[in-house]
This record gives C-alpha cells, structure tokens and sequence, in this order.
C-alpha cells in the first residue's frame, strides 16, 4: 500500500505541470494588467446586469408603497361612527 493519494491511478499519454506554491507569485503584475481588466470586464457587463436590476428594484419598492396604502384604513369610512 506504499501508494500517496496522487499518486493512486496511473495515467498514461497525460502530462501534467506543477510549481510549487513557494514559486509562484500571488500579485504578479496586479496594477498594471489587474485592476483595467476588472474595468474592463465591469463596463462591459454594467449595461448588461443594471437595468433589469433597477427595474426589479423600482417593481418592488412600488408594490410595497400599493401594499402598505391598501392596508390602511380610510377615513371616510368612519366620519359618522359615535
């Protein structure tokens, strides 16, 4: 059973490539290539993503103004109650 977990099947006609965390670099060029990506990526999808999303929200906070009117009571209603 000398096998580690990696190494549990045998694979043939497959290369696979690793380095070693202690090589790699996490923030490798982050200013300059990472954050216009993200802008990028950002105003690319805002058209896209925004509109259905405020009109979900203008649909919702005008169905709890109709709902919150509907449940108050009118006054009209009781002028003549004594």
């Amino acid at each position: 059973m000398g096998h580690h977990f990696g190494d549990l099947a045998r694979i043939r006609h497959i290369i696979t490539y690793s380095l070693s965390p202690f090589e790699q670099r996490a923030f490798a060029n982050y200013f300059s290539k990472g954050i216009p990506n993200v802008w990028r990526r950002f105003t690319g999808s805002f058209f896209k993503v925004a509109p259905p999303m405020i009109l979900a929200y203008m649909t919702y906070t005008w169905g709890n103004s109709v709902f919150e009117q509907q449940k108050r009571k009118n006054p009209a209603d009781y002028e003549n109650d004594e």
